[in-house]
């Protein structure tokens, strides 16, 4: 009687170690084993300590990423005579040439308004220095910034030469602009000649001094009206 009741209490003694023991595994699989680096704090550290990607530190640099490159757009002939044919935009280039490539629109607008009156910049006038000032900021110096010769701020009033520039340079020096001095100085000659012989009595065709000093004036006032309607034009 006694070990039938000891062989009871060993079969409880079982079940419940075997209940127990079942439990426990029943909790690890729900929870999953745990590792140092499987936490969060692991995720931290391994996160942390792992060097950055290629797309983290900017990815690589593509083609054309950068700033845009400046391309030379190549001038036609036409396009090249067009700018170079106006005394005011030669002026302009010669005299960014000689300061560095770049000027201001009061330095540019007072060196080519002495130039066109023959006088130097401390004594041109106010009106003068507007006129070329004026010519210069509607119709000159946009019309190269178009062409990209030069860069114009408008509102700083600051003119720099630009990509295009250097396509003008072999046609620089090759001025259109007709040579007057030496207009005038043949019409001076050939009038003086003229009536030196008509004086001494051996002008041909009966030019005497009165009609020769009369084609003289003649001579030099289209001379004049032809230069001011060259200049006006280029205005």
């Amino acid at each position: 009687m006694k070990s039938a009741k000891i062989s009871g209490e060993r079969r409880v003694t079982r079940r419940l170690a075997l209940t127990v023991s079942d439990a426990v595994g029943l909790s690890q699989y729900q929870d999953g084993p745990q590792s140092p680096e499987s936490g969060p704090a692991g995720d931290e550290t391994s996160r942390e300590g792992s060097p950055p990607s290629d797309t983290d530190a900017g990815g690589d640099d593509q083609p054309g990423d950068g700033e845009p490159e400046t391309v030379e757009r190549q001038l036609p002939l036409d396009q090249v005579f067009e700018i170079l044919k106006n005394s005011r935009r030669r002026e302009t280039l010669h005299y960014l040439n000689e300061n560095g490539g770049e000027a201001s629109l009061s330095e540019l607008a007072e060196h080519i308004a002495a130039l066109e009156n023959d006088t130097t910049v401390a004594a041109i006038s106010s009106s003068q220095r507007k006129r070329v000032y004026v010519g210069l900021y509607q119709c000159h110096l946009p019309k190269m910034d178009d062409m990209d010769i030069i860069d114009f701020d408008q509102n700083r009033g600051t003119v720099v030469r630009a990509a295009n520039a250097d396509q003008l340079e072999p046609y620089l020096d090759q001025s259109t602009q007709p040579p007057w001095p030496r207009m005038y100085g043949g019409i001076t000659a050939a009038g003086t000649g003229l009536f030196a012989v008509s004086v001494v009595g051996n002008a041909p065709f009966g030019l005497t001094p009165t009609v020769v000093l009369a084609a003289l004036l003649v001579a030099i006032g289209i001379c004049s009206l032809a230069q001011t309607r060259y200049r006006s034009a280029e205005e």
